[in-house]
């Protein structure tokens, strides 16, 4: 089929929702809202509201301002995510830089045998060449001023300026497992396996987020290990069987944090968001109906029992 729908003006926008059953508390500031604020941006949280979503009808009752609602209190959990995850990144990049290079070198990063698999060796060293060939980082600009070999500043320099996603694949692909392990127990995980499947799962959230996508009641292509754990530090006693929800993501982000910036707030900013926003269902994200009995979420706050 060929594609010959035509764009809409904000008022014509605003007529098809009616005509699908949408209401409005206030048009013209549904007009002022699209203007800022892209139709097919907030059409990802009316598509909860719809009776139908092969034709795009809407349940009875539903107004434009219910999807606002939603995506207002998304915009502020991705703000609180983005900070806390920032956090984990910039410690996991430390520790593989610290740990990794005392042992194999200033350039351990130009070395195969290092690596489990050739292929994902040389896809990473082509990204990261390219990543520092984009930097304008002074101690990027002052390596190239000095030096014509190697072919990329030394680790502490390089990794720096490599994006969250390919330092996971780094750590995936070291062969050196005694490394890895020394790097998890720093986040009180047992095994690397564990962190390479939460680092993973937080890399796919944090993409999210740096481009603004929905996170509540998203389906997450990756899902992070987190049923049968026995971990040294405070964890959730109930696993959700909807492990490509949000919740299991964020008790990992959680548990990092513990362990990072031990009085970090990040429970309390969230049950705080939470309280501004009651009608939000948090069982879309995941989050087990008894979520507030569990001590990993009533540690250093006060939960009340609404």
């Amino acid at each position: 089929m060929i594609y010959n729908k035509p764009a809409l003006d904000y008022q014509q926008i605003i007529l098809q929702l009616k005509n699908r059953g949408i209401k409005f508390h206030n048009e013209q500031a549904a007009s002022s809202t699209l203007k800022c604020v892209s139709y097919f941006r907030i059409a990802s949280y009316l598509r909860y509201f719809e009776s139908n979503h092969q034709s795009h009808t809407y349940k009875s009752n539903t107004f434009f301002e219910d999807a606002l609602y939603l995506y207002n209190f998304d915009k502020e959990l991705r703000q609180l995510l983005f900070y806390a995850i920032q956090s984990i990144e910039i410690a996991f990049r430390s520790k593989i830089i610290h740990h990794i290079s005392l042992k194999h070198g200033s350039f351990w990063l130009l070395d195969s045998t290092l690596c489990k698999d050739l292929n994902l060796f040389t896809d990473n060293l082509q990204t990261i060449i390219r990543e520092v060939k984009r930097s304008k980082e002074d101690f990027i600009q002052d390596y190239f001023t000095n030096y014509n070999h190697p072919c990329i500043p030394p680790t502490w320099k390089t990794l720096e300026v490599t994006s969250f996603g390919t330092l996971s694949k780094l750590y995936t692909n070291l062969s050196d497992n005694k490394i890895k392990k020394i790097i998890a127990r720093e986040f009180n995980l047992p095994q690397h396996s564990i962190l390479e499947s939460w680092i993973k799962s937080i890399v796919l959230l944090r993409n999210c987020i740096a481009h603004h996508a929905r996170t509540w009641n998203r389906r997450f292509s990756l899902s992070p290990q987190v049923q049968t754990l026995k971990l040294r530090g405070l964890w959730i006693q109930q696993h959700n069987h909807l492990n490509y929800k949000l919740y299991n993501i964020l008790c990992c982000i959680i548990y990092l944090l513990d362990t990072i910036e031990p009085n970090h707030d990040l429970r309390s900013q969230l049950y705080k968001l939470f309280v501004k926003y009651p009608n939000i269902n948090l069982h879309a994200m995941g989050f087990p109906f008894s979520w507030k009995n569990e001590i990993f979420w009533s540690t250093n706050i006060q939960l009340n029992n609404k």
